[in-house]
């Protein structure tokens, strides 16, 4: 579905990503991890076309996107929840939530994907009169995920979700990845904490100064040398 060859990135002519090159599957969960400043984020920009790259490529479905507009590669079916959420505080939940679903012409899919959303996060069915300010930051992440399914994306990408959540919401969230994938979303995932990540990850990739450096099973890179003393500790 996604590939990824290649790319570099520059920020005012210093390198971002030298060489980065990734595939996405139909129906994988992916997980890209790597060191702050590794690339992780950069490389999500690319694709969504929030930056250029000044080579390499970016094919979505065999259709290149390297210099697409965002607008175009979101209605391809290509969905980017940031790092930072970047949810409309003084909308309600609902209005949030509709926000995401401006591809759809038929208010009745609209209604069935809201729906869909309110039964993966229930909580914010009970909320969805509240403004998006007054959320708890778990319930600020599961309306940013809602936001961002709310056009059924072929592709879902994540940015660091679990970031400044308690851990007890960090296993609730992983719990929910892990059911959309059952549902069949293709998901690719950028996240700090590796462990639970990789765990749930068909395939991996891990980034070090704006490079794909390895890859391979999730399984099998949790058991390789390079993650055990990079990011475990071990």
């Amino acid at each position: 579905m996604l590939k990824v060859d290649r790319i570099q990135v520059h920020y005012e002519g210093i390198p971002a990503l030298h060489e980065v090159s990734l595939e996405v599957n139909q129906g994988e969960l992916v997980v890209m991890v790597g060191a702050n400043g590794s690339g992780k984020s950069t490389t999500l920009k690319a694709i969504i076309g929030g930056v250029t790259p000044v080579s390499g490529t970016i094919l979505f479905n065999e259709r290149e996107i390297t210099r697409e507009e965002t607008a175009k590669i979101v209605r391809m079916g290509v969905v980017y929840v940031p790092e930072s959420r970047r949810i409309f505080g003084p909308l309600t939940v609902e209005e949030n939530l509709l926000l995401g679903a401006f591809t759809s012409d038929s208010e009745k899919e609209v209604r069935e994907h809201l729906e869909h959303v309110y039964q993966l996060f229930p909580r914010l069915k009970e909320r969805h009169k509240q403004r998006g300010e007054t959320l708890s930051g778990g319930e600020q992440q599961m309306l940013a995920i809602g936001r961002g399914l709310m056009i059924r994306p072929k592709l879902l990408m994540l940015d660091e979700p679990s970031l400044g959540l308690m851990p007890k919401l960090v296993t609730e969230l992983f719990k929910t990845i892990s059911l959309l994938k059952e549902e069949g979303y293709t998901i690719l995932l950028v996240e700090q904490n590796v462990r639970e990540a990789l765990e749930i990850a068909d395939r991996g990739y891990i980034l070090q100064t704006g490079r794909t450096i390895h890859s391979g099973k999730g399984v099998e890179l949790l058991q390789s040398d390079i993650v055990k003393k990079a990011f475990l500790g071990l």
